[in-house]
C-alpha cells in the first residue's frame, strides 16, 4: 500500500492508495453511525454540517450502512453531499441487511432494551445475504444516497447461521456488481477477527473495514488478520478506534456496553503513561492503528463540527517514541505491533 499521501496536507487529510484496488482515500473518513443518531440524537442540520466542514476541510471517505438508524445516515449522507463539491469523493456501504416495515426488532440493535440508533424510521432490519437481496439492499442503498453507484460495498458482519451464504451467494453478487461497474471494491466490514480472515484467505477480497480489532486496547487482529491482508493485497480500514467511546471519554462504553471493572482499569494505565507525556488519550488512540503497513485510513464517527476538528488535531499531535516503548513494557501493547514514528506522514 502507498502512503505517499499528499504534499504538505494535514495527518488526516492525506490521500492514500487502498490495497490494490486503485482507490485513494483520505487517512480519515467519516463514518456514519452518529449521522444515524448512535446513542444520541444529531439534528439535521449538524448531520448536515459534518459532511460538508469534513469536506471543506479536505477529507474524502465517507462509511455508512442501511442499518444505521435504518436508513437515516444513508439519508443524511446523500442529502449533505448533493450540490456540494465531492472531487475524489470515495463512499463505501454495506449489504446483508434490508430494512422493512414489517420486520421485528433486532435485539443485536437493543441495549437494556432500548434501540441504540433513536428516533429512526419506522422500519426494522432482516438478514439476506442472497444474490437478489444482496442486489436489492445495495438498490436501496443507492437511492437513499441519491447516487448510481458507489465505490467499495461489503458484507456487513453476517452472522453464524448465514456466513455460508454471505461467502457464496453474497459474495458472487457483489463480484458482479463490481464487473457491472455499480462498485469499484468489494470485501467485508465485521468486528469478528477470525471469520473475517477465513474470508479474505478464501476469497479475492478487495479491502475490509476492520472494526474495533486493532485499537489501543484490543490488538487482535495483529497476529493473523493483518498479516494475510498485507500478503493479499487487500486494503485495510479501521473504524471503532475508540472502541464504541472508552478511549475518548472518560465514562465511554466499550463495543457499545458499559465498559466493566477490567477494561477501565486498562484504560487507565494508558491513560496514566500518555498523561506523562503529555499526550491526549485519543491522539495515541487516532495515531496507534495507521502505523500499521496494511492500514489505509480509519473511520471516525463524528456528531458534530468541533469532533470533526479535534480528531484532525489529535492526528496532528506530536507524539515521543519513549510513549509507545513505555506502553510496550507496561505489557499494554505487543513489541510486534508497528507504532508511529515521530513526524510520521
Amino acid at each position: 500500500m502507498n502512503h505517499g499521501g499528499s504534499g504538505g496536507a494535514r495527518r488526516g487529510t492525506q490521500t492514500v492508495q487502498l490495497g490494490e484496488t486503485g482507490i485513494e482515500l483520505t487517512r480519515i473518513g467519516v463514518g456514519g453511525g452518529p449521522l444515524g443518531n448512535l446513542f444520541t440524537v444529531v439534528t439535521e442540520p449538524d448531520a448536515r454540517e459534518v459532511v460538508r466542514e469534513a469536506l471543506r476541510d479536505g477529507i474524502r471517505y465517507f462509511d455508512t450502512a442501511p442499518v444505521y438508524g435504518m436508513g437515516l445516515a444513508e439519508t443524511r449522507l446523500g442529502q449533505a453531499l448533493a450540490g456540494t463539491d465531492r472531487t475524489g469523493a470515495v463512499i463505501s456501504t454495506k449489504v446483508g441487511r434490508i430494512l422493512s416495515a414489517e420486520a421485528p426488532p433486532d435485539p443485536g440493535l437493543l441495549v437494556d432494551g432500548e434501540p441504540i440508533f433513536r428516533n429512526t424510521p419506522p422500519v426494522n432490519p432482516f438478514w439476506d445475504f442472497s444474490s437478489d437481496g444482496v442486489v436489492a439492499s445495495l438498490q436501496a442503498s443507492l437511492e437513499r444516497l441519491g447516487l448510481d453507484r458507489v465505490d467499495i460495498a461489503l458484507l456487513h458482519e453476517p452472522p453464524p447461521e448465514q456466513l455460508d451464504q454471505a461467502a457464496t451467494d453474497g459474495y458472487r453478487a457483489l463480484r458482479h456488481l463490481r464487473d457491472a461497474g455499480t462498485v469499484r471494491a468489494i470485501g467485508v466490514g465485521w468486528d469478528v477477527v477470525e471469520p473475517m480472515a477465513d474470508l479474505v484467505a478464501d476469497l479475492e477480497m478487495d479491502c475490509i473495514l476492520l472494526a474495533s480489532r486493532y485499537t489501543l486496547l484490543d490488538q487482535s487482529a495483529l497476529g493473523r488478520l493483518l498479516p494475510l491482508c498485507a500478503e493479499r493485497g487487500t486494503g485495510v480500514i479501521v473504524g471503532g478506534v475508540f472502541n464504541s467511546g472508552i478511549l475518548a471519554v472518560t465514562d465511554g462504553r466499550f463495543d457499545y456496553l458499559p465498559a466493566d471493572h477490567q477494561v477501565r482499569a486498562r484504560v487507565e494505565r494508558i491513560t496514566r503513561h500518555c498523561d506523562r507525556f503529555n499526550v491526549p488519550l485519543r491522539a495515541a488512540a487516532l495515531q496507534f492503528p495507521l502505523a500499521h503497513p496494511a492500514v489505509a485510513g480509519i473511520v471516525l464517527g463524528m456528531r458534530s463540527v468541533d469532533e470533526l476538528r479535534d480528531n484532525l488535531r489529535m492526528l496532528d499531535v506530536e507524539i515521543p517514541a519513549g510513549l509507545w516503548t513505555e506502553l510496550q513494557r507496561d505489557g499494554l501493547l505487543p513489541y510486534d505491533a508497528p507504532t508511529p514514528e515521530p513526524g510520521w506522514r
